[in-house]
């Protein structure tokens, strides 16, 4: 493994989501939209995939596995994101207009700094797949499928729950509700989970490369924003501000992030 040719690949990768950070943020400010930076910050993704899969030496059938699962899982988000930002530009995201409130006369100059930091945890998140693209040893190993197996799971699963949130929003008569069938019976964020469950699966697919222990460092910042910072609280505040009733009632009864528990 090149280790030096390694972070001359984690440096173009910075460079260039740092760069479309800030084309995002010029574009945010003129609309008056920071939910934007969410599309962007899963499209960063496959540009990094791009990068890692042409500029490094590791073993082809790995980098096509690893790299596909990756393009896919991330364009999906994106374009889901996409249709549900986009479509609404001139409806900025309730915890972005909760800052841009709260940040006043600030508030460009602090979301350009937010912008910066979405791109350098772009990177940071993406060390899974610097180290196995850089992986030159021949074969696949259990590991690796293992890791595939998992992927699938919260892939398919994070695609579900997507699917039937968005189903349920679009009947006029949920208008008030919460959301409370399919896999949102037993979680109130499946999507999360499954979210995570796929940065799981790169950080198992990376053990089986050199220095691959270090890919903990992806699933463990995903569970933590997810569950302490921008998911979960997040969502959870902003569902008990537009339906406090409801919502209360279903929190009593679902669990806030593994959908495998139904509270009695």
């Amino acid at each position: 493994m090149d280790y030096k040719h390694l972070l001359f690949i984690t440096l173009i990768s910075l460079i260039a989501c740092c760069f479309i950070m800030a084309m995002v943020w010029f574009w945010a400010k003129k609309i008056k939209n920071a939910g934007v930076v969410d599309v962007f910050w899963a499209l960063n993704f496959p540009v990094i995939t791009l990068i890692t899969f042409f500029m490094s030496d590791g073993f082809d059938p790995r980098k096509i596995l690893i790299c596909g699962m990756f393009l896919l899982a991330e364009l999906r988000l994106g374009i889901h994101l996409w249709q549900r930002v986009i479509g609404h530009l001139d409806e900025e995201e309730g915890r972005y207009e909760q800052l841009r409130k709260e940040w006043g006369d600030k508030a460009d100059r602090n979301f350009f700094v937010f912008f910066q930091f979405q791109a350098i945890s772009n990177v940071i998140l993406a060390i899974p797949f610097f180290i196995i693209t850089a992986n030159t040893s021949q074969g696949i190993s259990v590991l690796e499928f293992a890791g595939a197996v998992v992927w699938a799971v919260g892939f398919f699963g994070e695609m579900i729950a997507d699917r039937q949130l968005a189903a349920f929003k679009t009947d006029p008569g949920n208008k008030g509700k919460v959301c409370d069938t399919g896999l949102w019976y037993y979680s109130r964020h499946p999507n999360y989970f499954f979210e995570w469950l796929t940065w799981m699966a790169y950080f198992i697919f990376a053990m089986a490369s050199p220095w691959g222990i270090l890919a903990i460092i992806s699933p463990a910042i995903i569970l933590y924003l997810l569950t302490k910072v921008t998911g979960v609280p997040n969502n959870e505040e902003q569902n008990l501000r537009s339906k406090p009733v409801a919502y209360k009632k279903y929190q009593q009864t679902t669990s806030a992030f593994f959908p495998w528990f139904k509270k009695e």
